[in-house]
């Protein structure tokens, strides 16, 4: 039977979110040291080839596909962009204490958006409906494989809503640069909407490989 493997992978480092800001549609690149380890991860073990490359649309996600894939066409999606901070973009957590608004969002923050922002749930929804439309494209395009580069949120958003083994977002946290190893059995999509989650990205070198 016929599957489909999905390699997700977190764009590189970028100097806004080391200093803890909130930079989720705020369009910044990857940082130089960023570069550097995803070039380094890229030697060092080698990242999978796919037959088709999607990115968010955001710089930091683009310019990670070219350090990765160089040269290869990138197909752009929108609903892969990160959450949308709102007002708060490119705030801190401290620069936001003390606001009656930002404490309720930490509270609920499913129901509850930034100002001018995007609630958890609504979040979800388009980056779930966006990746249905991804797996419906590989179908109708007989591709095989695809990596998708994008945010660190996205990925732990759709693990969350369909991989296998369950679990809650957070169990499926990265590092920039890394990511996990997905395969579709259309059965089992089509009937209940999951997914295997079966490595992690780059693939760990076996045992007789270190040696």
């Amino acid at each position: 039977m016929q599957t489909y493997t999905i390699y997700f992978i977190r764009h590189g480092a970028v100097d806004e979110s080391n200093l803890g800001r909130y930079i989720g549609t705020t369009d910044v690149g990857i940082s130089a040291k960023g570069r550097s380890a995803l070039v380094e991860i890229s030697e060092s073990f080698g990242y999978p080839d796919a037959d088709r490359i999607y990115s968010s649309p955001l710089r930091r996600c683009t310019e990670s596909c070219g350090v990765i894939y160089p040269g290869r066409e990138i197909k752009t999606v929108g609903a892969l962009r990160e959450c949308d901070f709102g007002k708060w973009e490119g705030k801190t957590a401290a620069d936001l204490a003390g606001d009656p608004a930002f404490a309720q969002w930490l509270q609920n923050s499913d129901k509850t958006p930034p100002p001018e922002g995007e609630s958890g749930r609504d979040f979800a929804k388009r980056v779930c409906r966006g990746f249905e439309r991804i797996v419906e494209e590989m179908s109708a395009d007989d591709l095989r494989t695809a990596a998708i580069v994008t945010h660190g949120g996205v990925i732990m958003t759709i693990l969350s809503m369909y991989g296998l083994p369950q679990a809650e977002s957070y169990r499926w946290r990265m590092d920039n640069g890394y990511g996990f190893a997905v395969r579709i059995t259309p059965m089992f999509w089509m009937r209940d909407r999951v997914m295997e989650v079966f490595d992690t990205v780059p693939f760990a070198p076996k045992p007789e490989e270190e040696k």
